[in-house]
């Protein structure tokens, strides 16, 4: 399939599921139809995403929220789809990137999948000039568009830095734009680390899922200095660089932690002690087993690891408080 088939065809996913004329527009209120898209496309991804929208996102931006995280999801559902077909991936992703420059230009492209009529919508909502909500939408596609280009080939660590800085940008820039939108929070780069530590814990979870598919997380400086492959998992070469990711995600969210008690909304506190939560309690999987990975993480989606998130909540607010009384706040 050409770029110009992708750019004039209309994209559908599994998700949609409303009903539309023979304009092929939708039939009833289309923001109800945009909401409830987003909120479902949210909901079947990812529950603590849909729930933590639902009760701690500003309220007048909970519908934005939804869009920006649904609409992203599906891209990425997309591109997983077309895996095996790289040409259609890339030319999905210029599609994307092409919609994304033609709404900030204020134009209204036409015969857009309600999907990305939910990206239209999203930035037609950004008033404010280099905002979060951009950083978010243009970092997070650059992230897309690297996975795309990559798939089946090693990557040098310069790259693999650029891949967690561009993540960490884009997630980090949404919570602080939908969570407490007017508190003040620090903006130097200790603003990041939170999320770049998550990042390397997500990418050691799916090492086995993602070697399957072509996508190799370690970089090729390593795999030539200890003469292993990238699909070596279980060698103890890998093991070491898996040990030494762990360490450096720790030391990133203990600089995190130290950042987030600073903010001032406790909602964005909230919400970034529980993402951080999820990731621990899979880096201490990883330790516990003497960094050797394994296929699947699901126990740590347990009462434990819940039990995890309200105390790093509650002991997060306490060093917030106690930085305020010592004016550090």
């Amino acid at each position: 399939m050409t770029n110009q088939a992708v750019v004039s065809g209309r994209l559908n996913a599994p998700w949609t599921q409303h009903e539309y004329n023979a304009n092929n527009t939708v039939v009833g209120d289309k923001t109800q139809f945009d909401h409830d898209l987003a909120a479902r496309i949210t909901k079947a991804a990812s529950r603590q995403t849909y729930y933590t929208i639902h009760y701690l996102v500003d309220r007048e931006r909970v519908a934005d929220a939804y869009r920006a995280y649904g609409y992203f999801r599906w891209v990425d559902d997309y591109l997983d789809q077309q895996a095996s077909q790289r040409a259609l991936s890339l030319a999905f992703v210029e599609r994307q990137q092409m919609l994304i420059e033609a709404c900030y230009r204020g134009e209204q492209p036409r015969d857009l999948a309600p999907e990305e009529q939910l990206l239209a919508d999203l930035i037609a909502s950004d008033s404010e000039a280099d905002s979060g909500l951009q950083a978010y939408i243009r970092n997070l596609m650059a992230v897309m568009a690297f996975d795309a280009e990559r798939k089946g080939r090693l990557i040098d660590e310069a790259e693999l830095a650029e891949y967690s800085r561009l993540l960490a940008t884009a997630v980090t820039e949404a919570m602080h734009y939908y969570i407490g939108h007017d508190a003040p929070s620090p903006h130097d780069e200790a603003r990041y680390l939170a999320v770049t530590g998550a990042h390397i814990t997500h990418m050691l979870r799916d090492t086995f899922e993602d070697v399957e598919a072509g996508y190799y997380n370690i970089p090729r400086e390593f795999l030539d200095a200890h003469g292993i492959d990238a699909a070596d998992v279980t060698s103890e070469a890998y093991r070491e660089w898996v040990k030494s990711r762990v360490e450096l995600a720790r030391d990133y969210f203990r600089a995190g932690r130290a950042c987030l008690a600073q903010v001032k909304s406790v909602r964005c506190r909230v919400a970034a002690y529980a993402y951080m939560a999820r990731f621990e309690s899979v880096l201490a999987a990883i330790e516990r087993e003497d960094y050797r990975l394994r296929e699947d993480y699901q126990d740590c989606k347990s009462l434990k690891t819940c039990l995890r998130m309200v105390w790093n909540i509650v002991s997060g607010s306490a060093s917030y408080m106690v930085a305020g009384r010592l004016g550090r706040a």
